[in-house]
């Protein structure tokens, strides 16, 4: 686990806490949460993590289509 660091400029709490939301919700933090709620039976796991990968594989399709012209 990496440590989450935000630095606080001219006491602007405001704008610190959208960076660390911000952060947060990059690093994936706050979906780890939302799955750890509640159980998730094994077949949805699988189900889930296929429909993830899925996703990422077009991401990167798009992504490789994009840069390609």
């Amino acid at each position: 686990m990496k440590e989450i660091t935000v630095k606080v400029y001219d006491n602007d709490i405001e704008k610190a806490m959208r960076i660390l939301k911000k952060k947060i919700q990059n690093d994936g933090l706050f979906k780890r949460l939302k799955l750890k709620k509640s159980y998730e039976k094994p077949s949805e796991f699988r189900r889930r993590k296929a429909r993830e990968a899925l996703r990422r594989e077009r991401l990167a399709v798009a992504r490789k289509n994009r840069y390609r012209r």
